[in-house]
């Protein structure tokens, strides 16, 4: 049995233990969070009806993505600007996809 979850914009497959990154949720470590359902598949049964599903996962931590690089530039006049970004998300464990 598996999951499509909506996280943050985007939408994630996911089955009972699988460890997901997520943007940043409130919460903290070892609580426990509910994640909204767009589609469940159980035995080649697809159900769209997300209200039916409910899937709940731990809050492992707080964790950062990659490191992305900016760097502006401009010809002739001696423009430069660097700058970094990092992510932060929260790392999460799903713990069960019930009925509700």
């Amino acid at each position: 049995m598996y999951a499509i979850v909506r996280c943050g914009g985007r939408q994630a497959k996911v089955s009972v233990g699988d460890v997901l990154n997520v943007d940043l949720v409130a919460g903290e470590v070892g609580s426990t969070v509910s994640l909204p359902t767009v589609l469940v598949v159980n035995e080649g049964d697809v159900t769209t009806e997300a209200g039916r599903f409910e899937v709940s996962a731990e809050i492992l931590g707080m964790v950062k993505g990659p490191k992305i690089s900016i760097l502006k530039y401009k010809n002739k006049t001696g423009y430069k600007k660097r700058q970094g970004h990092r992510q932060r998300y929260t790392q999460v464990k799903v713990t069960g996809i019930n009925q509700a």
